[in-house]
């Protein structure tokens, strides 16, 4: 008998078997042929040094990149190939219960191989996705917080596909629901920008609830192409030639803050503070709109970036409204409404629900009051900036000292 163990053609089968999973490493399999025949011929199960021996297999077959299904058809094969050669089944028709013995020693030590080398598979993996996410985390705050090292963070945003030596933008995902790093908004957001792309080049992660992306931006229809699968994804978007952000989703109310497209490690991080500013500014300004480019918003950073003067101006134009009947609320309303419709008083009237006769009275009061005419070129435009500067301050409801 041990004769013919010593005769069995075990780097044959091994060899045959790796090739079926695809072309494996045989040294995957360790001893594990080995020591299925020695049981088999022993008619005893594997022991749990030997068992051991293949949880250790799985851990290092996960650390080298191998699927498990791959794996586990390494073994399963094996196994079945090395079936027919055994001694007990070579001489099935002389001792047929030895046959049934050999199987059912064989199958449990099969199991028993597998399950080990399954769960050391599954450790290592977890192991592997905590280090991956950790490392993943590090990056992100690294990339967007400007750190002082610039050139590690090169070195790594290629590991996760980014070549920053080209413009990218950095978008920010607000929504009335949180995102987290378990969000399943992070797979369909990939999926769906790289999907349409192929090999597109992506970082999706989350940063104190929001949805991070930095993507390329060779130019602005690339830009407005990522925004729109972004919201497809999140199912947001109405269609295919708009993206309504702010409509109520599976992931809440979202809206887009997007930075201006920069080159570099630098750029990326500044991209990113621009877009949480123009969040911050949408928020600000009560704007509801479903995206936020920076690009929009200049002109209000110029206006904040000199708040005494912007509050002087205020002050100095729009105080007079506050002797107004009922307040400055409605006739500060009636400004805001009438310059976002381009100074338009039919639409100013349909937006505010009011007769046209009303809303010429309220421009006709404001005029009165601030001895500014709307219809004056220069007095319109001297109205329009403190109307913006008043929702930047919260004024009247919070006023400057005088």
């Amino acid at each position: 008998m041990v004769g013919q163990r010593d005769a069995l053609p075990l780097d044959s089968v091994a060899a045959q078997a790796a090739s079926d999973a695809g072309g494996l490493d045989v040294a995957l399999l360790g001893s594990f042929l080995d020591v299925l025949a020695d049981a088999v011929d022993a008619g005893v199960p594997l022991s749990r040094g030997q068992l051991h021996e293949f949880r250790a297999q799985g851990d290092t077959a996960a650390r080298a990149g191998v699927a498990l299904r791959a794996l586990l058809d390494l073994y399963l094969t094996s196994a079945w190939r090395l079936w027919r050669e055994l001694p007990a089944v070579v001489a099935a028709a002389e001792d047929p219960a030895g046959v049934v013995t050999a199987g059912e020693v064989m199958l449990r030590a099969v199991d028993d191989a597998v399950a080990e080398l399954a769960e050391g598979f599954q450790l290592a993996r977890r192991t592997l996705v905590r280090a991956e996410v950790l490392a993943r985390r590090e990056f992100v705050d690294d990339l967007l917080s400007g750190t002082s090292d610039v050139a590690g963070v090169l070195g790594r945003a290629q590991t996760f596909g980014l070549d920053l030596s080209s413009p990218h933008v950095v978008a920010v995902v607000t929504s009335t629901k949180p995102f987290t790093d378990a969000s399943s908004a992070i797979t369909l957001v990939e999926r769906s920008v790289q999907g349409s792309k192929g090999d597109a080049e992506l970082l999706v992660a989350t940063k104190q609830d929001r949805l991070i992306l930095v993507f390329p931006a060779p130019d602005l229809d690339a830009v407005d192409h990522v925004l729109d699968r972004v919201g497809r994804a999140l199912g947001t978007s109405a269609s295919s030639e708009s993206v309504d952000l702010r409509r109520k989703g599976e992931y809440g109310r979202t809206q887009i803050g997007v930075g201006r497209p920069r080159s570099g490690a630098v750029g990326v991080a500044a991209s990113y503070r621009e877009a949480l500013d123009a969040l911050d500014l949408a928020a600000s300004l009560g704007f509801d709109a479903s995206v936020v480019d920076a690009r929009d918003l200049l002109v209000y950073r110029v206006l904040i970036s000199d708040r005494a003067a912007i509050a002087d101006l205020v002050e100095t134009l729009l105080t007079p409204l506050l002797g107004a009947r009922g307040g400055a609320g409605p006739l500060l309303e009636t400004l805001q409404v009438y310059f976002d419709t381009g100074a338009n008083t039919a639409s100013t009237a349909r937006r505010m629900h009011l007769s046209v006769r009303a809303v010429t009275y309220r421009l006709s009061r404001i005029k009165d009051l601030t001895g500014q005419n709307v219809g004056n070129p220069v007095e319109a435009f001297a109205l329009h900036t403190a109307v913006l500067g008043a929702k930047l301050l919260d004024w009247p409801e919070i006023r400057s000292p005088s």
